[in-house]
C-alpha cells in the first residue's frame, strides 16, 4: 500500500512539472504571438507589397515553414512567397527565395547571391537577405578568408543597389544534445579528432564568424541573429559550453530533432519565423 502511494506521489509530481514546463512555453510562445498582433494592419499590408529575396538552404526552408504555419492562423499577414530568382516575377510584392551554392562551399553562396542581384533582382527587390547553413562554418574554414569575402560582396552590392536594405544573418548553429545523446555525440566528437575527420557539429568556429559579423555591422546595418534565438531557452538563459576560458553558444537540444541535432523542429522554426516578421516589418513603414 506504501509502495503503491508512493507510485501515485511521484506521478502527480512529475505530471505537474511537465505542466508548469509546457505552461512556461505557450506563455513564451503567446508573448511573441502578442507581438505579431501588436502590428497594425496597415504595417503588414506595407509589408506585403515589397519585394523581398532570400537566399538559403535547408534550415531556411525551416524558417519558411514556420512562415507558412504562421499565415495559416494570421489572416492580416499576407505574404506571396515563391521560389523564384527570375526579376520578372519580383512586381506587386513577392517574398521571393531559392536554394544558393553549395553546402560546406560559403564563397559559393556568396558568389551565386550576387550573381542573383546582378542579374536583374537587384533592380527590382526592396529587401534582400543571405543565410549561410551551419556546416558551411566548421573547424577546417578560415573564417577570415569568408568573413572578408562576405564583407566586400555586400559591399560592392550596397553601393550598386543602395535603396535595397541588406539584412545581415548570424550562422546557425548544432546541439550537443542532452543525456545519452550528449555522451554519444561527445565520444563520436573523440572518435572524429582521432582519425582526423572534420566534425561538423563543432560550432567554435561559427561562434567566431558570427561575433566577426556582429562586430562589423551591429547598430550600424540591420541583423538577424539566428543564433542568438536558437542558443537561448525559453526562460532567456543560453545553450553554451567553454572551451580554452572562452564561452560558445550552441543550439538549444529542445528545438532539433534528436537524431539531427541541427534543423529546427515546429516549435523553433516557428519562433524563428515570428522574429523574422518582426524584424521584416521594421523596414516596411
Amino acid at each position: 500500500m506504501d509502495v503503491a502511494k508512493l507510485i501515485i506521489f511521484v506521478t502527480l509530481i512529475t505530471l505537474i512539472l511537465s505542466c508548469s514546463n509546457e505552461k512556461e512555453k505557450l506563455q513564451i510562445g503567446a508573448q511573441v504571438l502578442s507581438n505579431l498582433n501588436d502590428v497594425q494592419v496597415s504595417t503588414w499590408n506595407k509589408l506585403s507589397d515589397k519585394n523581398i529575396y532570400f537566399g538559403h538552404q535547408s534550415i531556411g526552408h525551416n524558417i519558411l515553414e514556420g512562415i507558412e504555419d504562421i499565415l495559416s492562423g494570421q489572416p492580416q499577414i499576407k505574404l506571396n512567397i515563391v521560389e523564384t530568382t527570375d526579376p520578372k516575377d519580383f512586381k506587386g510584392g513577392i517574398f521571393a527565395h531559392s536554394k544558393i551554392g553549395k553546402n560546406m562551399n560559403p564563397e559559393s553562396k556568396i558568389d551565386e547571391f550576387e550573381k542573383i542581384l546582378e542579374n536583374g533582382v537587384g533592380d527590382k527587390v526592396d529587401i534582400a537577405i543571405l543565410k549561410f547553413c551551419a556546416v558551411d562554418i566548421n573547424p577546417p574554414t578560415d573564417v577570415e578568408i569568408v568573413f572578408n569575402a562576405y564583407k566586400s560582396a555586400f559591399s560592392r552590392l550596397k553601393m550598386k543597389y543602395p535603396d535595397t536594405v541588406f539584412i545581415h544573418v548570424t550562422v546557425p548553429l548544432t546541439s550537443d544534445g542532452v543525456g545519452i545523446r550528449y555522451l554519444i555525440k561527445k565520444t563520436k566528437d573523440i572518435v572524429k579528432n582521432i582519425v582526423g575527420k572534420t566534425n561538423y557539429y563543432n560550432n567554435d568556429k561559427r561562434n567566431i564568424f558570427n561575433e566577426m559579423l556582429l562586430n562589423e555591422y551591429s547598430g550600424k546595418e540591420p541583423i538577424f541573429d539566428l543564433a542568438e534565438l536558437q542558443s537561448t531557452y525559453p526562460d532567456g538563459t543560453r545553450s553554451t559550453y567553454e572551451k580554452d576560458g572562452k564561452t560558445y553558444y550552441s543550439l538549444v537540444a529542445d528545438y532539433t530533432y534528436p537524431r539531427d541535432a541541427l534543423h529546427l523542429n515546429e516549435y523553433s522554426r516557428r519562433i524563428t519565423a515570428e522574429r523574422m516578421l518582426i524584424l521584416l516589418t521594421e523596414y516596411a513603414r
